[in-house]
């Protein structure tokens, strides 16, 4: 990978999920290894610990359960994290989607179509997935999907 496109995709992390983004995802040239499309876009990025993130058509990455556990570590509480107790951990391990309900808290800064950690209230990463519902009302609603879940732990 060039020096260009390392960081290009760090400044697109930068914008998307804000100051240190860049720097929490990607780490290390030489331990990535990205995959491009035919005409020479980055598409996927992977590390010796799994898939960082795919990086879509929009210029948004989509984040996979390596990148998660990196900004889980790099980011403090509340920021990007939906926060669920014991009743939904297993289902959302196993890949199913975070609803409403069950959710206790959320960063209030994120916006359906964001990338969404699922955190354990004991604050382990339990998936990755995009927010359907706005943070601030998370923990508000009674019914519907608050994080569609693309990977589990246990995935």
């Amino acid at each position: 990978m060039s020096d260009d496109e390392f960081r290009g995709l760090r400044r697109a992390a930068d914008y998307q999920f804000g100051g240190g983004g860049g720097t929490a995802l990607f780490t290390g040239a030489d331990a990535l290894d990205v995959t491009h499309t035919s005409s020479g876009r980055p598409r996927q990025v992977h590390a010796t610990d799994g898939r960082i993130a795919t990086y879509g058509d929009d210029g948004r990455f989509r984040l996979g359960l390596a990148g998660g556990s990196r900004l889980l570590d790099a980011f403090d509480g509340p920021r990007h994290r939906v926060v669920v107790g014991d009743e939904s951990e297993p289902f959302i391990r196993e890949g199913r989607n975070a609803f409403a309900k069950f959710v206790q808290s959320a960063d209030s800064a994120l916006r359906p179509g964001d990338e969404a950690l699922v955190v354990h209230e004991d604050g382990y990463l339990l998936a990755v997935g995009r927010a359907e519902l706005p943070g601030s009302g998370m923990d508000d609603f009674e019914t519907g999907m608050a994080v569609k879940v693309r990977q589990g732990a246990e995935d």
